[in-house]
């Protein structure tokens, strides 16, 4: 199993061993594109890792700051915040290629957001946001060391 992110389709889907989709997620990539620069804001492109899960057990919507949970936990009814806060679980990536090899410093993840009337449109700084519903269930399908392929 692997998961396949496509930013054109702003889609992660969930690869089972015999290449059919067995899952499939609305997501948000960089609002700014993709690129693997330091700084950038894009949407690292190639082979990447699940190298870390955070959040077991966490409520939806909890806020994590610095990989930590904040006691905060996000509503819906929350005034809405420019933002984009990282939520509910993450799965930090790390690449597997030399063009990429930064994204696990860049703190690129696959997590929760507030803003999931964002959710299909590009508008992350870097991450692939879901739903929080979606990433806990994402969270459960996958182990650490799942191989991700983000592409155009």
């Amino acid at each position: 199993m692997h998961l396949r992110v496509s930013v054109s389709g702003q889609r992660l889907d969930v690869i089972s061993d015999d290449g059919s989709v067995s899952r499939s997620f609305p997501v948000s990539t960089a609002k700014k594109g993709t690129g693997s620069e330091p700084d950038s804001n894009q949407t690292p492109l190639g082979w990447h890792r699940v190298c870390l899960k955070i959040g077991d057990n966490a409520e939806s919507g909890t806020q994590f700051v610095g990989r930590k949970p904040t006691g905060r936990i996000w509503k819906p009814s929350d005034p809405r915040e420019d933002k984009n806060l990282v939520l509910s679980r993450i799965l930090w990536l790390d690449g597997e290629e030399p063009h990429n090899r930064t994204s696990k410093d860049r703190y690129i993840y696959i997590h929760g957001t507030n803003r999931e009337d964002l959710i299909g449109t590009p508008a992350s700084a870097g991450c692939v946001c879901l739903r929080n519903a979606d990433v806990i269930e994402l969270y459960e399908l996958i182990p650490v060391g799942t191989r991700v392929e983000i592409l155009i």
